[in-house]
């Protein structure tokens, strides 16, 4: 199993010591002392777990030049029309993925083009599922352009989520799927498209990050 480089820090953290309480209980004969890093085992286990890095469709087939996909897995928190106060200036749909603490929080790029813009910044901490966090909450916002084509999406860390790792920039091109980095334990992500694409989730729709088709342009003619 891949594991993003950025969990390596929290998968070992709890090794070292649990590994420590296994020597000191053999040493000593008490089972008791080497039981006692059982529970730092288990928070290793599920850092990794967290941090898995899976490789998805868009990994091995070219995604479509119309279509724009999930750029994380999760539950769909909004779909159509924007949250107040929440979408860029200028017309927009917006599809919200919400991303618990058992999800892939390995972030994809929803579509292609090159990184026009890119900004951050500080906020709260509200929990991701709540409206308010989509305008309150720290975050990072990058705009994407493929010739006449814009899609803006944002990086929002939840309650538990204290850093955002952004893995790109102005001036890089980004492949629809492509891995841009990650949110550390629960965020939401949200996606901006043009009211010409057509959205194909709906609220309360699980989706795939990198498989999940979240909306359609037209087909060029």
């Amino acid at each position: 199993m891949r594991i993003d480089p950025a969990g390596w820090p929290f998968i070992a953290g709890p090794l070292a010591p649990a590994a420590a309480l296994a020597v000191a209980g053999r040493t000593a004969g008490r089972r008791g002392v080497a039981r006692a890093g059982w529970p730092l085992l288990a928070l290793s286990a599920y850092m990794a777990l967290f941090f898995r890095d899976p490789d998805r469709r868009c990994d091995r087939v070219p995604p479509g030049p119309d279509v724009v996909l999930s750029p994380a897995d999760g539950m769909v928190m909004v779909a159509g029309e924007p949250q107040d106060g929440v979408a860029p200036e200028g017309d927009w749909q917006q599809v919200s993925v919400f991303l618990s603490v058992v999800d892939v929080h390995v972030n994809r790029s929803p579509y292609r083009g090159e990184v026009v813009e890119s900004s951050y910044r500080k906020g709260s901490f509200l929990a991701a599922y709540r409206k308010e966090s989509a305008h309150r909450n720290e975050r990072t916002e990058l705009w994407l352009r493929d010739g006449g084509r814009t899609v803006v999406f944002r990086q929002i860390v939840g309650v538990l989520a204290r850093r955002i790792v952004t893995r790109t920039g102005v001036g890089q091109r980004l492949a629809t799927g492509e891995r841009m980095g990650l949110m550390k334990f629960g965020s939401r992500m949200d996606v901006f498209v043009p009211p010409e694409c057509e959205l194909t989730v709906v609220t309360g729709q699980r989706v795939r990050g990198g498989e999940t088709v979240i909306a359609r342009w037209p087909a060029a003619r």
